[in-house]
């Protein structure tokens, strides 16, 4: 469990300065990003896939690699996913920089000591727009690809944005007012966020992090009418079938820099982010 810490701050400042804006538009820096996803994989000591899959005639990967657990994998494995690419002008350090930093560090510590289930850890490509809740989204292409590959599939977690908190009052935002009734008013939690029928899988993660993490967490699964539930790529897996959440810092109800120049590494707190990984791990071994 040591560097934590030290291996988030590297990987953001390497996505999100090093290579920068990672847009659909520019195949070049995506590659970057990949290639760099696929070595820190392989510096494991994991076995890598690409897929490829095709958008306005260009070629873009989903990078993935699998930690085969104790349990059967016939009694369903764990997706646990993150988004590599951003907005136009945009170095995405928090969005989505953040949740691909904790996605490595899962894996790096899987390694050495595995869950009980088997895990495929999956950065995906195209999660922005213009392809956001399309067919044409890398998690969209990875869900369907598992489905018709007849997978069982347990649950999938989306990291969609971990590193930004404030202690300030009234920094938390929300869709509706009524919400502020039930939630925090300090955006210094992290939110379990997913559908009804994911709300089992939600609350069982949920629980067992806040046994294994002094971190705030908050969880909500409603319907997709409310704006943001289905803002990440949990949804591609929604489509068919699958239980899925996204744990998030909330994006644009707390971020003031959110799909703007200004979401930068030097934003981001790294010691909550590793009060998270940490605590997410110890909990995922219960799954």
């Amino acid at each position: 469990m040591e560097n934590i810490k030290s291996n988030l701050i590297e990987t953001v400042k390497h996505l999100a300065h090093d290579i920068g804006e990672r847009s659909y538009h520019n195949v070049v820096k995506l590659n970057s990003a990949a290639d760099y996803i696929e070595g820190k994989f392989r510096s494991y000591g994991c076995e890598v896939k690409r897929q490829p899959f095709e958008y306005l005639g260009n070629t873009y990967y989903n990078v993935s690699c699998e930690i085969k657990g104790a349990k059967n994998p016939k009694d369903g494995i764990l997706v646990i996913g993150a988004h590599y690419d951003t907005v136009a002008d945009t170095p995405g350090a928090d969005d989505n920089a953040s949740g691909i930093a904790g996605l490595l560090e899962l894996a790096r510590i899987a390694v050495t000591k595995p869950f009980q289930r088997t895990v495929r850890f999956v950065a995906f490509s195209l999660e922005e727009p213009p392809t956001f809740m399309t067919k044409h989204m890398g998690s969209y292409v990875y869900a369907k690809s598992l489905k018709q590959e007849s997978i069982k599939i347990c649950g999938m977690i989306s990291l969609e944005m971990l590193g930004y908190y404030s202690d300030r009052k009234n920094s938390q935002y929300y869709p509706f007012p009524i919400f502020k009734w039930f939630y925090p008013d300090k955006g210094n939690f992290i939110t379990f966020v997913g559908n009804i029928r994911s709300m089992s899988f939600t609350k069982k993660v949920k629980k067992y992090f806040q046994e294994s993490s002094s971190l705030p967490a908050e969880s909500f699964n409603g319907i997709s009418l409310i704006p943001g539930v289905n803002f990440s790529d949990h949804w591609g897996f929604w489509e068919f079938g699958y239980p899925a959440f996204m744990i998030t810092d909330t994006a644009f109800y707390r971020n003031p820099h959110y799909h703007a120049p200004g979401d930068t590494a030097e934003t981001l707190d790294y010691d909550r982010m590793t009060e998270f990984i940490t605590g997410l791990y110890k909990a995922l071994g219960n799954i």
